[in-house]
Parts: C-alpha cells; sequence; structure tokens
C-alpha cells in the first residue's frame, strides 16, 4: 500500500490544532519538523475533497503552506531516519531509533523504536504525557490492555515497568506488524499483539487499559473500556477542554478521575474503577 505524505509549514501553535484535523479525516502518522508537521495517510484512505477543504479553511485564517506527495512504503526508513531524534520522558525515559547511540546511564529504562507507518514515537503530548502517567502507576505483576497500540511505545512501557501480562490490538495491519517488530526488539515477544478493535476481543479484565487514541472514539469506546478494565484506564488524545466530556463518559461508565495532566492544550487522565 501506499501513502501520501502531507509536508505542512506552520507555526508550532497552530501545528497541534491541524494535526488533530487531520486525524479527523484520516491521517494517522505524524513526525514534528521545526517549521510545522509531517502528516501521512493511507492511499485508499484519502479523501480529496475533505483535504483541500480543511487546508482552504486555514490558509484564509493563518499562514500556511504545504506539499502533498504520494511515497511509498519502502520509502518510510527514509523519512524516519531524516526527521526523528531522541526522546527523554520526565528524566527517566530515553526513545531512541536502532541508529542512535544507547541511552546516558542516568536514564532507568530505554525503548527502541522503528516507526513504519504506526503512530507513537514519544514526540507527540499525548504519547509522552501517558508515559509519564504510566511512570505513576504501579504495574509490577498487572495485566495491561493497550487500545490502538500503533507502535507498541505504551506496552513496551508497561513491560518495563514490571506488567507480566500485556495484550495489544491496532485496526492496522501495519501497526500490528510495527509492533510486533518493535516487541521483538526490545526484547520482549511475549507481548501479545492482534489486529482488530475492542468490540472484536475476547472478554478479559486487564488491571490497567491504556488508549492513546482521540476524542470521539474514546467518548464512544469507554464504556466498552469498562468490561475490560479491573482498576485502571489511561486515556489520552484530547484536548484540554474535552477533559470534561470525557469525565462524564468514565463515570457514567463506573470510574472515578484520579489525576489529569496537560501539555501544550493536550490531555491525558487517570480513572480509576
Amino acid at each position: 500500500m501506499d501513502f501520501f505524505e502531507l509536508d505542512l509549514n506552520v507555526d508550532a501553535e497552530f501545528a497541534e490544532i491541524l494535526l488533530a484535523e487531520l486525524a479527523e479525516i484520516g491521517f494517522d502518522s505524524f513526525l514534528e519538523k521545526e517549521d510545522g508537521l509531517l502528516a501521512y495517510i493511507g492511499e485508499e484512505l484519502f479523501d480529496d475533497r475533505a483535504f483541500k477543504m480543511l487546508m482552504e479553511n486555514y490558509a484564509a485564517r493563518i499562514p500556511l503552506s504545504y506539499g502533498l506527495k504520494k511515497v511509498r512504503r519502502q520509502n518510510w526508513n527514509k523519512e524516519w531516519e531524516e526527521n526523528f531524534h531522541p526522546i527523554e520522558v520526565a528524566g527517566k525515559v530515553y526513545i531512541r531509533a536502532t541508529f542512535h547511540d544507547p541511552a546516558p546511564e542516568s536514564f532507568e529504562h530505554e525503548i527502541i523504536i522503528v516507526p513504519k507507518m504506526s503512530f507513537g514515537t514519544g514526540h507527540h503530548e499525548t504519547t509522552s504525557q501517558m508515559i509519564e502517567l504510566q511512570l505513576e502507576t504501579d504495574h509490577r505483576g498487572k495485566s495491561v490492555l493497550d487500545v490502538g497500540t500503533g507502535t507498541g511505545i505504551l506496552a513496551i512501557m508497561a513491560k518495563k515497568l514490571g506488567a507480566n501480562r500485556i495484550h495489544s490490538f491496532d485496526i492496522d495491519e501495519w501497526s500490528v506488524e510495527n509492533g510486533r517488530e518493535n516487541y521483538e526488539l526490545n526484547g520482549m515477544p511475549e507481548i501479545t499483539i492482534e489486529q482488530g478493535t475492542i468490540s472484536s476481543q475476547e472478554p478479559e479484565v486487564f488491571d490497567i487499559v491504556l488508549a492513546n487514541i482521540n476524542r470521539n472514539i474514546l467518548l464512544e469506546e469507554i464504556p466498552q473500556y469498562a468490561a475490560f478494565t479491573g482498576e485502571y484506564l489511561l486515556v489520552s488524545g484530547f484536548y484540554e477542554q474535552d477533559i470534561a466530556d470525557i469525565q462524564a463518559a468514565a463515570e457514567t461508565a463506573g470510574f472515578k478521575k484520579l489525576k489529569q495532566i496537560s501539555k501544550n492544550n493536550w490531555a491525558a487522565v487517570v480513572f480509576r474503577k
């Protein structure tokens, strides 16, 4: 499958908003750059009309420029190596690619990621904030379900924090392929992964459920997550102004909010059953 690559030049204050808007029309892989972002979408998912309407709407209000081109799947690693830099989370987690030097000794955890076309490198605030909340949540001996796993980075973090049973899934075939590769790369082949949705999962209760997706999917699926959650539900992928709606859905499903954090208007929340 081929992809479209959007090379968007826009001020940082608008980049996060446009990322969310692009995600709403099917773009699902992103890389930040100094003057904007790169966004990717599968060729068969690309809606030319919706894309042009979105760009025209924002171009009328803010300074931006962009280029759109088709890229073959095998070119992804080249794009990755040109744009990816190691990430540090909370001074404890060092996320890098195979071509970077190993983590400095001061870091407690190192995660190695090759992304292919999957979201979840740690660059985006939603992913890094999920990791921050994981660091504060006791995973030792716990079972974990990673919803919409992307690169598998949150599942890998769960294993490093002591979880003993981790299952992950994603709707996208290439994310499943990528997650499996990253589990092997980090010496964690025992983490299970499959292609599917929350509705296709076999009924099972996990101590911790992780879901870094987006506002609309969370609002729709939180009642389903409740059936899989034994103790903690960690969620992100939405703005600060969406917290009230997310919290209301979670409380209706039997959860209580424990903590919320935010960065650059992106939020993450921990709920307890």
